[in-house]
């Protein structure tokens, strides 16, 4: 069996893996791993094997579910909105948790298996944000407790960027194998909803917002620049949050002379994985 003691950083662009000591009166072993944009559940098992080769996604544990009302709890203590249960993180992290157990090894990343991004747009997860922790312990309670006296796994459970969570827990001879895999998953807002948004974050920073938004929209995608005949600006980002305005975005409104705007949103890839918002600002 290979040794569970703290083991280096992942080293990884976007993605990091924090190992902690283990607290005092207490089993338990900890990883954490992050992935921000601008950079980066199961059940007990009883009959792997056959569980392992089985296509259907079976109820929650008791552990897993205890996890999950233990996090919100949490999350409601600190004033900040409960996380939506997603079947895709809870295959992803049911998928995972299995491969610990099997290896007996507890990494974010094992051997031939892919990066936690790869793994979650496996599993059919849209997002614009992701973490994960793992850990092994005596019981959830123990877990969830070790998760919330460690900084890193803590920062993942209280992160107001995470919106949804998928926790897996799977029994084996050293203990419970735990994952979560968070997400701020990635919203099926319609193009005028995202253009409410986008408007009403604009409006609050003293621009006049015209209710117009079909040029803007040919601008956004790339279809058109400004329409002729008009002096103004034209602006495009992309965005994985439409609930606040990028600080980069916040510059470039700041130097424009034209206070009056158009917004347009464009459609997205429909495909799993790491999705943006596409706006285009027409400024005249």
């Amino acid at each position: 069996m290979k040794n569970l003691a703290p083991c280096p950083a992942v080293p990884r662009g976007a993605l990091h893996g924090v190992s902690f000591p283990r607290l005092q009166n207490s089993w338990l072993v900890l990883r954490v791993a992050q992935i921000l944009v601008s950079c980066l559940s199961a059940t007990f098992l009883f009959f792997a094997v056959a569980f392992a080769g089985s296509q259907s996604q079976p109820p929650r544990n008791e552990s897993e579910r205890e996890l999950f009302e233990l996090l919100n709890h949490e999350r409601a203590a600190n004033h900040l909105p409960e996380l939506q249960w997603d079947d895709a993180l809870f295959k992803a992290a049911r998928r995972h948790a299995l491969l610990m157990l099997d290896l007996n090894i507890m990494e974010h990343q094992l051997p031939g298996e892919p990066g936690l991004e790869e793994r979650l747009t496996s599993a059919g997860a849209r997002f614009t944000y992701i973490a994960e922790n793992i850990a092994i312990g005596k019981d959830s309670a123990t877990i969830h407790n070790g998760w919330m006296h460690s900084p890193g796994h803590r920062a993942n459970i209280l992160s107001p960027r995470v919106t949804s969570v998928g926790i897996a827990v799977v029994r084996g001879t050293a203990g419970l194998f735990a994952v979560q895999d968070f997400s701020q998953s990635f919203g099926n807002e319609s193009l005028e909803q995202q253009e409410k948004k986008v408007a009403s974050l604009l409006a609050a920073k003293g621009l006049c917002v015209v209710t117009t938004p079909e040029e803007a929209r040919k601008s956004c995608d790339g279809l058109a620049g400004m329409p002729s005949g008009r002096s103004g600006a034209v602006i495009r980002f992309e965005t994985g949050s439409l609930s606040e305005i990028p600080p980069d975005l916040e510059k470039k409104i700041r130097g424009e002379p034209f206070r009056n705007v158009a917004v347009g949103a464009c459609r997205t890839s429909e495909g799993a994985g790491f999705t943006r918002y596409k706006i285009a600002l027409l400024f005249y």
